[in-house]
């Protein structure tokens, strides 16, 4: 077989590149790593980030640095991520709004998210809550959907953002229960919450990390969860299911993805110190005070729950009718 220039090249290139693998991964990381998180300090998605950070840095003995973007409901910062060199270098904390919502929601996506990245592992999961401000007249969830039902239009809602959980798990709940009710979107869920609390708007179905502490401290009320069970963490709150809304259940993940091309020994090495972070008890207590639990699951199957739950949204989205420029 003749053998030109380009060909020996090209062969020499792969040759070098499989072996500078495991060389990689033993000296990674040797600098700070950076975390993107694509929405604003304060929400649960922030919170759960800034947790994680902390214990996988102390895993691997190198800071891993938060940096927040919630511009355009994510997109800049998934954007950032998959045009950043696949060195291990940038993680992405992947959850639904970004990964599986957006490309379905803006017609001018700059980056399929499940093509632009490898997965590296799903993290942990939580509830979502149905709260309204401490002052409101609407005392359960049964008494939140007669209201709406009778007042269409009437009720505002934040979200952490166009495409977020809080955004589609109320469009979700709006096509179940035959309800119409006004969008506030905000960059974060912090800012969100910081105007429900106020009664700027009425109501907010948000990541329960992320309202933990105003339910507790009594600032806004929890009516209802929206997962299939009620969760350890408020027991007493009834799930929307139970209430009527029959066979509702949605949910917030979170995990890790790496741009595209990352090395396999860096993405196991990074994969490997994140599940041993989120079994520490210190992690885990935290996951157990806001309704979530460690799960550590493969790139694999993660990789097929995002698809599965891109054509589960996508199928909402089109019956909305909501299209994000």
């Amino acid at each position: 077989m003749t053998m030109n220039r380009r060909t020996f090249s090209l062969g020499l290139t792969a040759g070098l590149t499989s072996l500078a693998a495991p060389a990689l991964a033993q000296s990674y990381p040797d600098k700070p790593i950076k975390m993107i998180v694509p929405y604003a300090a304060g929400g649960g998605t922030d919170a759960i980030a800034r947790l994680i950070a902390n214990a996988v840095g102390e895993q691997l003995g190198q800071t891993m640095i938060v940096e927040n973007n919630g511009t355009a409901g994510g997109n800049v910062a998934s954007q950032i991520a998959a045009s950043s060199p696949p060195d291990g270098y940038t993680v992405l904390m992947a959850n639904q709004g970004p990964m599986v919502v957006n490309p379905h929601l803006f017609k001018n996506l700059k980056v399929d998210p499940l093509k632009a990245f490898d997965p590296v592992v799903l993290i942990t999961s939580a509830p979502l809550v149905l709260v309204v401000p401490a002052k409101s007249p609407i005392k359960s969830a049964k008494e939140f959907i007669d209201f709406a039902t009778k007042n269409p239009g009437k009720l505002s809602y934040g979200s952490a953002g166009n495409g977020s959980a809080s955004h589609l798990a109320v469009i979700l709940l709006a096509q179940m229960a035959k309800l119409d009710m006004s969008h506030v979107p905000y960059r974060g869920a912090g800012p969100a919450l910081n105007d429900l609390v106020a009664g700027q708007t009425d109501f907010m179905i948000t990541t329960l990390p992320s309202v933990a502490g105003q339910i507790d401290g009594g600032t806004v009320r929890a009516l209802a969860v929206t997962t299939s069970t009620r969760t350890k963490r408020f027991p007493d709150v009834p799930t929307l299911d139970e209430v009527g809304v029959k066979g509702y259940e949605s949910g917030a993940w979170y995990g890790f993805v790496v741009p595209k091309g990352t090395p396999q020994p860096i993405v196991d090495k990074l994969r490997k110190a994140t599940i041993d972070a989120i079994n520490t008890s210190i992690v885990r207590e935290r996951f157990a005070n806001e309704g979530a639990a460690p799960l550590g699951v493969e790139p694999a199957k993660f990789a097929e729950m995002m698809q599965i739950e891109s054509a589960r949204w996508a199928t909402v989205i089109k019956n909305a009718n909501i299209e994000m420029n």
